[in-house]
């Protein structure tokens, strides 16, 4: 399986029981999977059909479904909305008298919005089945074409990711061998400190300054962050080539890789380390808003 971004578009039409109508589609990030459906009057028992659709094809994400349809001919019936007509009426009896203005005309009073309603001529049961089902066919075509444009747009994030891991894994390296890590060098930067403060540093014996220099290095051992840097870009790979819905993991992965990186950052003895550990937490977030974007 391919790796998915949240983010797509496509859109679908067609034609059935004299009507048009268009199926859009559109994602964005979210936690799980989070689908809305804007439906016209008189297709609510759809909105079944379309979460189905989108589960089956989809993990996370926040998906919005709209269905338009337009009659391909005018028809229906006019009707008087009488509760809003006698609304219009006693409003104006209750102006008579406080406004000197022209009564309005039968026709200003049909005009206003509420008063005359439209309603389309209903489908036969058979002609509406056959809607319906034109409508699921071109909302399927939809999500099929949202799930291609994800997994084209979820590829070029791939590639970002793989940039990324090769960038940490690459400044992994560079702690590993840094000289700064050895204690002999421990021991050459304390021995170089006391010489400064009391100015002599044979003040203190070789056995004392060697154990002095042990413990710095004790304290100041990487060598288990390094370890666990080193797997999980091994993990992070493994995710990345194996695709599928695996934003939530990389996500966690990228937690780790941070954890990892503050602790190098806080036991560094040498201020070449320190950078080192710097540029990873820069590479780290970099990882991580990308996989924001993962399925």
């Amino acid at each position: 399986m391919a790796l998915a971004s949240m983010t797509g578009y496509a859109r679908a039409t067609g034609a059935a029981a004299g009507a048009h109508f268009a199926c859009e589609v559109r994602s964005v990030n979210g936690r799980g999977l989070d689908i809305r459906t804007r439906l016209p009057p008189g297709f609510d028992a759809l909105e079944v059909e379309l979460r189905r659709l989108a589960s089956a094809r989809l993990t996370r994400g926040s998906v919005t479904v709209s269905v338009s349809v337009e009659r391909d001919t005018a028809g229906g019936e006019v009707f008087l909305n009488r509760q809003a007509l006698e609304t219009v009426l006693q409003a104006l009896r209750d102006l008579e008298g406080k406004v000197d203005a022209r009564k309005p005309s039968r026709d200003g009073i049909l005009a206003l919005r509420g008063v005359l309603d439209q309603r389309e001529a209903p489908l036969d049961p058979g002609a509406e089945e056959g809607l319906n089902a034109a409508i699921l066919t071109a909302a399927a075509r939809a999500f099929d074409e949202l799930s291609d444009a994800r997994r084209e747009e979820g590829e070029r994030i791939g590639a970002v990711l793989s940039a990324r891991i090769g960038e940490i894994e690459a400044l992994v390296a560079r702690a590993e061998v840094h000289p700064a890590r050895s204690r002999e060098a421990i021991e050459e930067r304390l021995r170089q400190q006391l010489a400064q403060l009391i100015g002599d540093a044979a003040a203190i014996g070789e056995d004392r300054l060697a154990q002095e220099a042990l413990l710095l290095a004790t304290k100041a051992d990487i060598r288990e962050e390094l370890d666990r840097l080193t797997a999980h870009v091994a993990s992070a790979r493994n995710l990345i080539a194996g695709g599928g819905p695996v934003g939530r993991k990389l996500d966690f992965l990228a937690q780790e890789f941070n954890r990892e990186a503050n602790t190098l950052c806080s036991k560094s003895n040498a201020v070449e380390l320190t950078a080192i550990g710097l540029d990873l937490k820069a590479a780290i977030d970099q990882l991580r808003e990308q996989v924001q974007n993962i399925e």
